[in-house]
């Protein structure tokens, strides 16, 4: 047949898409659209990414200026924003407690509290718990004394535990105590010796306390 009966004859270059061509359309619309969903003006009119938005929290005693997304927990922000490494990620959903921390002096779960919501209030992790001089709190110190855990990945966990159920109850017995920290777990299991090191820490707590109030008569 000759080539001008052809009816593909009359399809010209400009008619014809290669799915190389398509394929090249689909990623530049795709940039556009991703280009766009990237421009939000943060506070003070600088541009961030990603949604994120400039904020400040009071972290350990000190402001921390941070980038957040709108929908980023506490402990995201805590261990990969801020460095904070000493708040662990376990089951990232309420359930081990590994990363507890302080909100106005009581235990929360930051997995499941989003940075967005603590502006205004006092955060406190396990690196916030020592002196200015590195002088360890009470209940580390105790941890360190009586070798109360195995792998440690638990550890601060319970210890932020321990910390902000003292501050409300000086003087648990025991079974008390046990209970104030039952929504922490230890994967290895040895909740005797942790109970033995947090009520050491309670003890040291109580002679802390009356000490440093001599010290400022």
């Amino acid at each position: 047949m000759p080539e001008a009966d052809d009816p593909r004859a009359n399809q010209g270059p400009s008619k014809s898409i290669t799915r190389r061509r398509f394929i090249l359309g689909v990623i530049a619309g795709g940039a556009v659209v991703g280009a766009a969903s990237y421009r939000i003006l943060a506070p003070g009119g600088r541009r961030t990414l990603g949604g994120e938005r400039l904020i400040t929290l009071n972290v350990n005693g000190q402001p921390r200026r941070v980038e957040v997304m709108k929908q980023e927990t506490l402990a995201w922000t805590l261990r990969y924003k801020l460095g904070l490494t000493g708040t662990k990620l376990g089951c990232d959903r309420a359930e081990c407690g590994a990363c507890t921390v302080l909100i106005d002096d009581v235990p929360h779960y930051s997995c499941s509290v989003l940075t967005n919501t603590v502006r205004g209030r006092k955060v406190t992790t396990i690196e916030g718990l020592a002196a200015d001089d590195g002088t360890l709190h009470p209940v580390q110190q105790a941890v360190v004394d009586a070798q109360g855990f195995q792998c440690a990945f638990c550890m601060s966990g319970f210890i932020m535990a321990t910390v902000g159920y003292l501050k409300t109850h000086p003087t648990p017995t025991r079974t008390e105590l046990a209970h104030g920290i039952s929504g922490n777990l230890c994967r290895c299991q040895d909740y005797n010796k942790i109970l033995d090191a947090m009520m050491l820490g309670a003890e040291r707590m109580r002679t802390a306390v009356p000490a440093a109030e001599k010290a400022r008569s």
